[in-house]
């Protein structure tokens, strides 16, 4: 399980985080490509944009739960907030 206290600083602020368990396997980024980047240099994945759209979140959902070593979070507390603010839909 993903562990925000252990997230890439690389991660832009809301519910979804990449830990530093994640072995670079790029299976976010073909999942989700407008939301995931890599970072060449070091190599691993980060959430580069915060889903704007209920297909992102679809995806994003979906990176989250085939990530091989669960390195993908979602604080669901700041999911249900950025919804009902609108980012989502």
């Amino acid at each position: 399980m993903a562990d925000r206290t252990h997230s890439y600083a690389d991660n832009v602020p809301g519910a979804f985080y990449v830990d530093d368990s994640c072995i670079d396997c790029d299976m976010c980024l073909a999942t989700a490509s407008e939301n995931f980047e890599r970072n060449q240099e070091r190599r691993y994945s980060y959430i580069a944009k915060q889903p704007e759209n209920d297909e992102e979140w679809a995806l994003c959902l979906q990176a989250m739960e085939e990530c091989p070593v669960n390195a993908i979070g979602c604080d669901k507390d700041v999911a249900h907030t950025m919804k009902m603010a609108g980012s989502a839909g």
